[in-house]
């Protein structure tokens, strides 16, 4: 992996800035659970994960590599992508 901070400058907007071990949600029992912060002031993403760290670790720094390559090449990173045009159902044919 290289490091891309020489070539694209600032482009790290989401950051991963915290993963705590925190309780589960109601109703849940079982599992190992985090908390995790993508993201620095105004734009913070907070989610949980039930995992070991190592997998919640890797889980989180994938979704913020990907959030910041969707910024890098453009795409909003806080909307979904536009599905492809839907195709206009064919009527059959009379005879």
């Amino acid at each position: 992996m290289t490091d891309s901070s020489d070539s694209e400058p600032n482009v790290r907007k989401f950051p991963v800035t915290s993963i705590e071990k925190t309780d589960p949600p109601k109703g849940v029992t079982e599992g190992e659970w985090y908390e995790y912060v993508i993201g620095q002031g105004t734009s913070e993403i907070k989610g949980k994960r039930s995992g070991s760290l190592k997998s919640v670790t890797a889980y989180v720094k994938e979704y913020a590599e990907n959030l910041n390559q969707r910024s890098t090449l453009g795409y909003s990173a806080y909307a979904a992508r536009k599905p492809a045009a839907k195709t206009p159902a064919k009527t059959p044919a009379k005879t």
